[in-house]
């Protein structure tokens, strides 16, 4: 059910272990059972449930913010700056995550065979990110990331490393990365000796943030998930525009 946009899993197996929730006219009380959603039919208190319209939502998440749904700390999270009408599209989450210091292109969707797919290495989806770091970055550190470094969380490595500027007080680059390991970037950077004072990221895939301001979003169009993730799942869109809460 959370493969159609329908509920969470915890939402899902809650319906399940309650009866509510019948495949193919029997109650189901395995919340385990492998069911394709394409073929068979799903009643949740007799009503049949059908795929929810895909939502993909390009947000400049700002700095301060986190990427899950809600925090038992109260701090804000990237959900707080979506707007009121976009709260119909239930289910909506984010596609992999940017700590709370991070600002810049999150994906969000109710589509979990898109952002499986979107996340997963084996797919390679480069993330361009705009670092600020402290010190001079020198060409023996960039061959270092390139090379990979080893850190508490396995090998991490830079997909491509671009020098904007360099100078003794601080750097600026831009670094593609493969896979989003949990701070990746901010580890790198400590493992030649400096540390990321500004991290944005400004594309995923063929998506760019392009002039998207700060807590801005806008829903991204079938049309161009096509373009810039060959490949991917397809599903049903909506019509583009900007929101802004």
């Amino acid at each position: 059910m959370s493969k159609l946009g329908i509920a969470s899993r915890t939402e899902a197996r809650s319906w399940i272990e309650a009866g509510r929730v019948r495949v193919n006219g029997v109650v189901q009380a395995d919340p385990g059972r492998w069911v394709v959603p394409e073929k068979a039919r799903i009643e949740i208190d007799g009503r049949r449930a059908d795929r929810k319209e895909r939502m993909v939502l390009l947000l400049h998440k700002t700095r301060g913010t986190i990427t899950t749904r809600s925090d038992e700390r109260g701090r804000p999270t990237v959900f707080d700056l979506l707007p009121e009408e976009l709260s119909r599209f239930g289910n909506l989450h984010s596609v992999g995550r940017l700590d709370q210091a991070t600002t810049g292109l999150l994906l969000l969707t109710n589509d979990t065979r898109l952002s499986s797919w979107l996340t997963d290495p084996e797919n390679e989806i480069p993330r361009v990110y705009r670092v600020t770091a402290r010190g001079e970055i020198t060409a023996e550190h960039v061959a270092r990331m390139l090379a990979g470094v080893s850190s508490e969380v396995g090998m991490l490595k830079a997909s491509h490393v671009e020098m904007l500027k360099a100078s003794g007080r601080e750097s600026h680059l831009r670094i593609t990365l493969h896979e989003g390991k949990n701070r990746e970037i901010r580890r790198l950077l400590e493992a030649v000796g400096s540390e990321v004072t500004d991290l944005k990221r400004i594309s995923y895939g063929g998506l760019e943030l392009g002039a998207l301001k700060p807590g801005e979003c806008r829903v991204v169009e079938e049309r161009e998930i096509d373009a810039a993730f060959p490949g991917s799942p397809r599903g049903t869109g909506l019509a583009s525009g900007v929101v802004s809460s």
